[in-house]
């Protein structure tokens, strides 16, 4: 029996994803690219799609960029929103683009977008969680359904995405800054991990993949067990912390405080707090991001918001 096509592959991978989504109405975030030109068109005959084009006016011809890809759309029935936006903010390029990226596909859609994602994507985002140290959550990488976001592709290979607009006749834009090696991905994509397939003798992308789909039912189990030690859902008690692993502590502290509104969590950050309750010596607060403070008073953590905030 002859190999499924590319289309079929990718077709069945959105299909899959889509049976566990809710109903309702379906995007594409589309740069033009080879993985998302083809998930756009393979949505396309499962359900009506819009494709979102992000144009992040980073490049020069980025607009011209934007509204060939909204043609190719076109050409396979997608109509196309092109959405202009301007990359400021905190962190590097890659980090405020993402940001500003997300920000515009949410405001534009009420309902799942989907992203072109694939395993070698998701290879590179557990080495990079590998290598910052960032630890497990990091390193599981990416969901394929992430409310609103859904990833049907990353169990398929790049080159899959590649063969299947040959197949379509569709003509994938080769962003430039996938080759800029400034960026790191960009190393890890063309350096890191052709050295890691030659030196382990190939299969890299998937054994990576598979790690971070192992990483994730752990921690979800993980999760659940966390949930189950925390009875009060204001404070929190000590005595319903004390006495589980600081592992167990750290995931339903980090709930917590995420309920609270407290921004940008660190291992650090979990691990000071956790010290009021498996270390205390009568110490002070702890300042966590965004102003907050945690502090024990009579068996019990609290957390103060920042001046100004009431709770």
């Amino acid at each position: 029996m002859a190999a499924p096509s590319a289309t079929l592959i990718i077709r069945k991978a959105v299909k899959d994803l889509l049976n566990t989504t809710p109903q309702g109405p379906v995007a594409v975030a589309v740069s033009g690219g080879a993985d998302s030109l083809a998930l756009a068109a393979a949505t396309a005959t499962l359900t009506d799609v819009t494709g979102l084009i992000v144009d992040h006016g980073l490049q020069h011809g980025s607009a011209g960029v934007a509204e060939e890809a909204a043609a190719q759309l076109k050409t396979i029935g997608v109509d196309a929103r092109v959405l202009r936006v301007e990359v400021t903010g905190p962190g590097g390029l890659e980090a405020a683009a993402r940001r500003v990226r997300y920000q515009a596909l949410r405001s534009a859609h009420d309902g799942v977008i989907l992203l072109g994602h694939t395993m070698d994507d998701q290879a590179e985002t557990v080495l990079l969680g590998l290598g910052r140290g960032s630890g497990p959550r990091s390193i599981a990488g990416m969901r394929p359904y992430d409310p609103p976001w859904g990833r049907p592709l990353l169990k398929v290979r790049r080159a899959v995405t590649v063969a299947a607009c040959a197949e379509l006749g569709l003509q994938p834009w080769a962003d430039p800054h996938n080759s800029d090696p400034s960026f790191t991905r960009v190393r890890l994509r063309h350096d890191v991990i052709p050295l890691m397939e030659e030196v382990l003798q190939g299969g890299v992308a998937g054994a990576l993949a598979r790690t971070a789909e192992q990483l994730r039912e752990d921690l979800d189990a993980l999760d659940a067990m966390a949930a189950m030690i925390r009875h009060d859902t204001g404070n929190v008690l000590v005595t319903d912390l004390e006495p589980h692993p600081p592992a167990l502590r750290r995931r339903a502290l980090r709930t917590w405080l995420k309920d609270a509104g407290v921004p940008e969590l660190t291992d650090g950050h979990l691990r000071s707090v956790d010290a009021l309750v498996g270390e205390w010596r009568g110490q002070g607060g702890v300042w966590l991001p965004g102003g907050f403070v945690v502090c024990r008073r009579h068996g019990r953590l609290c957390v103060q918001p920042p001046a100004g905030k009431s709770s």
